[in-house]
């Protein structure tokens, strides 16, 4: 999407006060959105981009009135002021610089909300543009800034990957499934984001974002070779896994054993965050407190969660980051000494002159079909056998400290 507003003369612009809501009432963001979606659904139908446009703009302006009530209660248009505008690309940059957003991303998103409110200006709704000043986008992350700009060289990469595939492989670690499911998973984590196109948002969950929960198994097709990810377009992409990322990745199911591919790729080991989801889904299937309470006491909310088939919350973008942080303290490793963003591992697979690997030509807009391979033995088959040699073994323990249940996401 274009770092832009529309122009002047695009008819999916031009509006009057009676096209959008009645300016000599009370208008609320909500019905101002409402109103701006609808009028570009219907002013340019057949022009180009003109749907992708409708959707991603819609997801935006949606989270953007959220924030706005959520932050500072305000739902009135009329109460809007640059002050509120600045604060959310304030936001926008905090969420950059933890990984949950590109630099152009957050760009993207702030041209978004100043193009609804130049649709506002324009319709007679607001008499200026509180989004159209020099202290709101001065807050952006920089336009020039390298989306990867915290990536690894080649040599950082390789060495954490021979880290983590020699702690998996080690004979040490089959003797505990434990510490086996756990080095596999962070063998799998390592692989994914250095040998895919995806990025962490994509894979991790991103509380910020609702419609960011996690990458679960039923994205995954072996036999294609893709993820299906909620992409920086808004709109589900098949990302290609190239071969190194989905053999860890098929060892790592092998442990893990998900009830069902409605299971996370990378679960929470946030205690408190898995107890809660149980508690929501068996009040929602009927169970009443005492019942719930007779049942956690007789087993542990991951046990019970595993029991009775309730997905726990994927990992954080955080506690994935301090899952790297931590693999990088063992073995020495310092990436331009500030912290690292699951994405940065993948920074040679996008800097590649290899048309193959690069990140955009692996890439694709969904099918409608759901991905392949849904049967949990038949994909066991194909993955490793039980007594292969060369197994990969990871375990269940805190992200942050090794220890189980701990706190690993904030």
């Amino acid at each position: 999407m274009p770092d832009r507003e529309p122009a002047a003369g695009d008819s999916s612009a031009e509006v009057t006060v009676t096209d959008a809501v009645d300016s000599s009432a009370e208008v609320t963001v909500t019905d101002a959105v409402d109103a701006y979606l609808q009028r570009k659904a219907v002013g340019d139908p057949d022009g180009p981009g003109a749907g992708a446009y409708a959707s991603n703009a819609e997801s935006i302006l949606r989270r953007f009135a959220d924030w706005l009530e959520r932050e500072f209660g305000l739902i009135s248009l009329f109460a809007l002021e640059s002050d509120h505008v600045r604060t959310y690309a304030e936001e926008l940059h905090r969420r950059t610089e933890r990984g949950a957003y590109t630099a152009s991303s957050a760009r993207t998103y702030f041209a978004v909300v100043r193009a609804f409110l130049s649709w506002c200006v324009r319709g007679g709704i607001l008499e200026t543009n509180p989004a159209a000043t020099e202290l709101a986008e001065s807050a952006l992350p920089s336009a020039t800034d390298r989306d990867d700009a915290d990536s690894w060289s080649a040599k950082q990469r390789r060495r954490l990957e021979t880290h983590v595939r020699k702690r998996a492989l080690s004979e040490t670690t089959r003797q505990d499934p434990v510490e086996r499911r756990t080095r596999l998973r962070e063998y799998a984590m390592v692989a994914l984001l250095a040998h895919s196109a995806v990025r962490g948002s994509e894979l991790f969950r991103v509380p910020e974002d609702d419609r960011r929960t996690g990458a679960t198994w039923n994205d995954v097709d072996f036999y294609t070779g893709t993820i299906r990810v909620l992409g920086k377009s808004q709109r589900l992409e098949d990302v290609s896994l190239f071969a190194p990322a989905r053999t860890p990745l098929r060892r790592y199911r092998v442990v893990l054993d998900p009830p069902s591919n409605d299971w996370p790729l990378f679960p929470t080991r946030h205690a408190p965050s898995i107890a809660r989801r149980v508690r929501t889904v068996l009040d929602d299937r009927g169970y009443d407190e005492r019942e719930i309470e007779s049942l956690l006491a007789d087993a542990t909310a991951t046990e019970l969660a595993r029991e009775r088939d309730i997905a726990p919350p994927a990992i954080t973008t955080e506690g994935a980051r301090s899952v790297l942080k931590r693999l990088c303290a063992d073995i020495g490793l310092a990436v331009d000494g500030d912290y690292l963003t699951p994405r940065g591992v993948r920074g040679e697979l996008d800097r590649t002159d290899d048309p193959t690997a690069d990140g955009e030509r692996t890439r694709r807009e969904a099918t409608r079909e759901q991905p392949a391979l849904r049967i949990s033995t038949g994909e066991r088959a194909i993955a490793v056998p039980v007594d292969e040699p060369l197994r990969i073994d990871v375990t269940d323990v805190n992200e942050t400290d090794g220890k189980p249940n701990g706190t690993e996401e904030n």
